[in-house]
């Protein structure tokens, strides 16, 4: 099924497609879109299977004064029933692509080390797995959405 996905950048024309996704934690909030939308910093991608939206991958370019801009992947999100078919890491790809096409240097991400289809996934696309991090948040980050 792979080869009949379609592939999206979000975008102001590409948006009306994500109302009625599956494959967000929540609902789509209309304000936090438009303010997604309006950072161009701000990246995601999405595939659609017909006119279902299947997928999605997003994270934003970071920028610092004396280095060159790194990536930070977000989320990945795949349709509960759409996945282990090799969705999610194809829409990553994209989104990979779109980064390193924007100038970006450096792409990271973290996850839950109990998380293994994300492992799995990041492992397979040739991400190197790094050990000893420790992770600090505040206003609840981290809690579960």
């Amino acid at each position: 099924m792979i080869e009949n996905l379609s592939f999206h950048r979000l975008t102001d024309e590409t948006a009306g497609l994500l109302h009625a996704a599956n494959v967000f934690d929540n609902p789509v909030d209309p304000d936090q879109l438009r303010a997604f939308l309006a950072d161009p910093g701000h990246l995601m991608v999405f595939a659609t299977l017909g006119a279902r939206v299947v997928c999605f991958a997003s994270g934003s370019i970071l920028l610092h004064p004396d280095k060159a801009p790194a990536f930070f992947v977000n989320e990945v999100g795949v349709d509960e029933d759409m996945r282990n078919q090799g969705f999610g890491a194809a829409v990553t790809e994209h989104l990979l692509a779109l980064a390193r096409a924007s100038g970006c240097k450096g792409i990271w991400l973290a996850t839950e080390g109990d998380n293994a289809p994300a492992r799995a996934l990041y492992r397979k696309l040739g991400a190197r797995e790094t050990e000893d991090i420790v992770v600090y948040d505040w206003d609840g980050a981290m809690d579960d959405p």
